[in-house]
């Protein structure tokens, strides 16, 4: 590892222990290392621009979840051979954005971490349908989503026959992709009545 990295990584404890000991508020804390008032408040534009980039983004997981889908159903006893390798590292490299982008989404962003406050802690926000979805709902199952599609990917690296390989990663893929469809705000249903196909 870098040196520079690694210290770096030592002053992650520090911080901590810093802001634990003198109580500090979570915009004290962003302001004095160095992250801007984006942390407490995130303007309308870079919010709209972020929340379409998700949007577009579901949409190529989609793809790549049913392509890879796909070629585990059709492969048969074939070996698993670098095409497939490449569909799942494609994969898990777009999941791992999109999650961090909806993680900045629902923590900075109106739908999030925002609506558990305005309703007066998580208890009060588990009881309106919308705002559980948006709170809870939504992140944990694409959370899960993410974890199922690098469990399917890992399946490459097992000391297992190709058969197995290809039979695993079918049935984690296909149950993340169940988990990703039951938790978008797709504009049929109610909760999403607000929101675009992009």
């Amino acid at each position: 590892m870098d040196n520079r990295n690694f210290t770096k990584i030592q002053y992650i404890p520090i911080v901590v222990l810093i802001i634990y000991k003198t109580n500090l508020n979570e915009r004290d804390c962003f302001c004095r290392f160095g992250i801007t008032k984006i942390a407490s408040n995130m303007n309308n534009e870079m919010y709209n621009i972020l929340l379409h980039v998700h949007s577009v983004g579901r949409w190529i997981i989609l793809i790549l979840l049913l392509i890879a889908i796909f070629n585990s159903m059709v492969a048969g006893g074939r070996p698993f051979i670098r095409s497939d390798n490449r569909t799942g590292l494609l994969l898990t490299i777009f999941a791992d954005l999109q999650i961090l982008i909806g993680l900045a989404i629902w923590y900075f962003g109106p739908k999030g971490f925002k609506l558990i406050e305005a309703a007066g802690g998580m208890g009060e926000a588990m009881k309106e349908p919308t705002t559980r979805f948006f709170a809870v709902e939504h992140i944990a199952g694409m959370l899960i989503a993410v974890i199922l599609i690098h469990i399917g990917k890992a399946q490459a690296k097992r000391p297992i026959g190709d058969k197995a390989k290809h039979r695993n990663t079918l049935i984690f893929y296909l149950i993340a992709l169940l988990v990703i469809l039951l938790s978008i705000p797709w504009p049929f249903r109610s909760i999403g009545a607000a929101s675009g196909w992009f």
